[in-house]
């Protein structure tokens, strides 16, 4: 299997204080990994680091074979990387048809709208609408939609679920998994909800004070009731 990303003893954090220490993990093509622990963890700024939001101290970030040392955010997104930060930050003067093409901005080709709405049809019906006059799950998909316009080899997603309904939640975890199965986009997935990341995820990887505590096959882990006691809280 081709690691379309690895993350090499990576350390990083805020001024003089780490938050990540030598965190080492990978990502296949077409494969969702889950990073999973307590608040606190260091998952948030684990994805930031990837996307360059944040610069690392030590290790290495190598996407597709490049090392994205001082990459600029706008070319990482040319190099098929897109991240949807926790919040579902959408510009919520525009409309959800603006929102959309700014995701595609970066791309030679014009992003197509239709496939964005085919996969997110309560969009479709509001496409004229401004961000602030969504529901917060229609926000969380216009935030997925804007990223997905970018044709994406390698999704950053965090915190998906953050103040959605069940039934929200199952519907975007089922769309990460048909997504995956369908178009080989790989999946970098930050989740509160351990046992719905879990169920869509092929492995997870678990923080514990900005450190690697276990890295497993998804299902392996979700049987380890030892370590789901210890780190994640059921």
């Amino acid at each position: 299997m081709t690691e379309l990303l690895e993350v090499e003893g990576l350390t990083a954090g805020y001024g003089a204080a780490p938050v990540l220490h030598d965190v080492t993990l990978s990502v296949g093509e077409g494969r969702i990994v889950a990073v999973l622990g307590a608040n606190g963890a260091g998952k948030t700024t684990l994805l930031r680091t990837v996307s360059g939001l944040l610069p690392a101290t030590a290790g290495r970030v190598v996407f597709d074979g490049r090392d994205l040392r001082g990459v600029k955010v706008e070319r990482m997104v040319r190099y098929g990387i897109a991240h949807v930060p926790e919040g579902r930050g959408v510009v919520t003067e525009l409309t959800v048809d603006e929102n959309l093409r700014l995701g595609g901005l970066w791309r030679k080709e014009k992003p197509s709208l239709t496939e964005i709405y085919d996969l997110f049809p309560p969009l479709a019906s509001r496409r004229n609408h401004l961000g602030h006059q969504l529901s917060g799950g229609e926000r969380q998909m216009l935030a997925i939609g804007r990223a997905l316009a970018a044709k994406p080899r390698l999704l950053l997603l965090d915190e998906p679920s953050l103040g959605l309904a069940p039934k929200i939640t199952g519907q975007i975890m089922a769309l990460l998994r048909d997504l995956r199965d369908r178009t080989g986009l790989a999946v970098l997935l930050v989740e509160q909800n351990v046992r719905s990341a879990l169920s869509i995820a092929d492995e997870g990887v678990v923080l514990n004070l900005g450190r690697v505590a276990a890295r497993q096959k998804a299902d392996v882990l979700a049987d380890d009731a030892d370590l789901r006691h210890a780190y994640l809280g059921f």
